[in-house]
Order: structure tokens, then sequence, then C-alpha cells
């Protein structure tokens, strides 16, 4: 434990702590000192700040488990490694697009399913990177004249814009475009759970279907504000304002506690296939019972280790681990356990089971003399 350490409660609220300092300073570089803060935001940027901080909490507490905290040792160690760069970078590169950008996997498990989960991510991280930059004062348009604006970032002038051009729209309507693919992929939710008779089953509604809920009425609430400003000359546009920072507010303090976590741990997978996906030469590990090639040497160095810090006992009598064998030999391990038959290693024949005794089928009838030639014969 370093000297900065012990000045905390715990690590938790150490890398909190630096989160919050790290914000402050983006805000006092993004607002030009707090020069242009926008007070209307408030509520917004004290649940961003709520938000960090619980994200901050749950990710040290998934990172000090034994498995998450073996994975990262084994991504630093690999990520400065010289001989691995061009493979990281391959892999990095495969998983992110493959994963992260198309959700492939996601996709594997059907169409719809996966246009719906693409509109519902891509909607939260257009709509939270939108907002963050507004409300920490990241990203602002400054008028030039009448009919130009510039994109400021960072307090430093960027791109001059139209204020009627296409690109200007896009910045403009940005949420309006990411809450409209949230709606769209909820509504497309909301339906299979309706009427898939799995998920009815599965789902739990404080779990499952509660994020949904906020989600939506995140959405219809920021929609209904465009709706009311732009074709109802601004009717209950004050009432709706507030209606719909309420539902951000509770979505951002909701957000690092429930389902919708795994969005930013998510892009962590990356470090899966870059640590333990060989490039060419595919499994390097040989089974201690049979000699196959079955798994990755790394991976299996680190189930061990994640299963000794869990104080699992996993070793065998003469003294291996049972992660040493493929699947195969395994199975074979634990029926010779189950039957009470010798440890050593013996060669991959099938066990025996067949006793003698047949059971005729239920449309046969047994022979009266059945158990009585079983008695001439001895014992079996």
């Amino acid at each position: 434990m370093t000297a900065l350490e012990k000045s905390f409660y715990s690590k938790a609220s150490m890398y909190s702590f630096i989160v919050v300092l790290t914000l402050f300073g983006l805000m006092w570089i993004g607002t030009g000192r707090f020069s242009h803060m926008d007070w209307m935001l408030f509520g917004y940027m004290i649940s961003s700040f709520i938000f960090f901080i619980g994200m901050t909490v749950r990710l040290t507490s998934w990172m000090m488990r034994p498995a998450t905290s073996e994975m990262v040792k084994r991504s630093i160690e690999n990520m400065k490694s010289r001989n691995r760069q061009k493979r990281n970078v391959k892999a990095i590169a495969k998983t992110m697009i493959d994963n992260i950008i198309f959700q492939k996997f996601i996709f594997k498990r059907g169409i719809y399913r996966g246009i719906q989960h693409w509109l519902i991510a891509w909607g939260c991280i257009g709509s939270l990177a939108i907002t963050f930059s507004l409300t920490f004062g990241w990203m602002h348009f400054k008028l030039v004249d009448p009919a130009t604006y510039q994109v400021v970032v960072f307090s430093i002038p960027t791109l001059k814009v139209a204020a009627d051009g296409y690109l200007a729209q896009l910045f403009f309507e940005g949420l309006n475009i990411t809450a409209s693919m949230l709606m769209i992929g909820l509504i497309m939710a909301l339906f299979q759970r309706i009427k898939s008779k799995d998920l009815k089953v599965t789902s739990r509604a404080e779990f499952d279907l509660l994020p949904l809920y906020i989600l939506l009425a995140v959405t219809l609430s920021g929609l209904f504000l465009t709706v009311s400003y732009k074709l109802l000359a601004g009717w209950m546009h004050p009432e709706l304002a507030l209606l719909h920072q309420i539902t951000v507010v509770i979505f951002l303090i909701y957000f690092p506690f429930g389902k919708l976590f795994h969005l930013p741990v998510r892009p962590l997978a990356t470090a899966i296939p870059m640590n333990y996906t060989e490039a060419k030469s595919g499994d390097t590990k040989e089974c201690a019972g049979c000699a196959e090639l079955y798994s990755n040497d790394d991976q299996i160095t680190d189930v061990k280790a994640i299963l000794d810090k869990q104080a699992f006992d996993l070793k065998n009598d003469n003294g291996d681990w049972l992660a040493d064998y493929c699947p195969a030999c395994r199975r074979k391990i634990r029926v010779m356990s189950q039957l009470n038959l010798p440890g050593e290693k013996v060669a991959p024949v099938p066990v025996q089971t067949n006793n003698g005794i047949h059971v005729p089928g239920f449309g046969s009838k047994r022979s009266e003399h059945f158990y009585s030639s079983m008695d001439d014969k001895g014992d079996v």
C-alpha cells in the first residue's frame, strides 16, 4: 500500500477523488476558467458527477476480483512486450470493430435482436457523449456572425459552420438523432419481451425491465421537448424541460448500479483475444493425459492463479491441476473418481459398465426362466 492509498479509506474512494478532480480540471479548461457556465444544466452536472463516482466505485470493485485482476495483469504484461505489438494492435482493432462497433456477437443470436441491441447501445453512447460534453462545458458553439457558428472544444476554436447548413443541423439535432435510435430500439426490446414466452419467464422486472422504462422516459420526455418548441410554439416547455431533467438525473444515478453497467465494461473484453488468441500457432498447451493441444499456455496459467486465489483446491493426487487436462481427459478423471478406480493414469479406453443383465423393452414379455438361467451361470 502506497502513501497515497493510506490517505484514503479505500481504493474506491481514492480513485473517485482522482476522477472528480480530473473532471473539475477539464471543466476549468473547457469553460474558460468557469467563465461560460450554463447554470440551466446544474442538475445534469451534479448527476453526472454522481454517475462518474458510481462508475469508479463499481469498476474498482470489479477490477479487484481475482479473474479481472489476473486479466489486467496479463494485459499490461502483453502490452509491454515488443514481440506482441503487431498482434496486440491487430487483436484489439478486430475486436473493437466486430464486437463493439458492429456488435456481431449479438447478430449471431438473430437479426432482430442484433438491430435492437445496436440501436440501444449506440443511442446510449451518443446521448451520453453529447450530454457530458455540454454539461461539463467541453464543447460549445460560439456565434461568429449572424450566419456563422464556431465549434469550441476545450476553449480551442475549431470548425466554423453555417447556421442554416447541414453540418450545423447535424450538431444541433444530435440528441434528437440518438434519442430516435434509442426509442426504436426500446420499442423493439419491449415488443420482444411481450411476444417471447421465454423472455417472460426469465426477465426480472427490477433488473431487465426497469432500465428499459427509465430509458424510455428519458427518450420520450426529450423528444417531447423538440415537439413543444418546433410544432407547438413552446407549449408547456418549462414543465417538459423540468420533467426531462428529472428523468435524466434518475437515469444517470441508476446507470452504474444496474444492468446498464455492462455498457462501459464491454470494451474491456478486447483484452481476451489479445491475451489468449494465438496469431498462427493456435493452441499451445499440451494435455497432461493424452498430449493433445487443447488451450493456450497463458490462459491455463491464469486459470490456476485465479483458482488458487479463490481457495479452490483442484489439484489431483499426483500433484498436477485439473486444468492441465483437456476436457475429454477431465471427464475420464471424473468418471474414474466416481467409480473409485485407481487414480493412476490409464489408457484412454471406455469404462466397461455392462454387467450381463439385460432388461427387455416395454413391448417384450419377460421370459419366466430369465432369473433361473442367470442362477445356472453362477455369480456375474
